[in-house]
């Protein structure tokens, strides 16, 4: 693994240490940082080389993710939760291209 990859899986376990010593199951912090990694895998479809329409919108994508900060971040990250669980179109693009995926490790 390199030393980049090896920092960044340092950080994502001390940031479930913390979480955990906060009340927070593995499970659940797993599930958060998976959709962290969905916010921000799907902004990145959105640049070069891939110049993909966005499957999120804008006001609840990554980005805005980054323009808040303290209690105003969690605020806006429990309400692109709630508004993204409304809008089931943007998690079937998503699980199908993850169904294509699994089936096509599975061959």
């Amino acid at each position: 693994m390199s030393n980049a990859s090896q920092q960044i899986v340092n950080k994502a376990w001390n940031f479930a240490h913390v979480l955990r010593d906060d009340g927070l199951s593995y499970m659940a912090y797993t599930e958060q940082i998976t959709f962290l990694l969905f916010l921000k895998m799907a902004e990145e479809q959105t640049k070069s080389p891939y110049n993909r329409k966005p499957i999120v919108p804008p006001k609840m994508g990554w980005a805005s993710l980054l323009a808040q900060d303290g209690d105003a971040l969690e605020v806006h990250y429990r309400h692109i939760l709630e508004e993204l669980g409304r809008h089931p179109a943007c998690w079937a693009r998503f699980s199908r291209k993850r169904s294509r995926t699994s089936r096509t490790r599975r061959r």
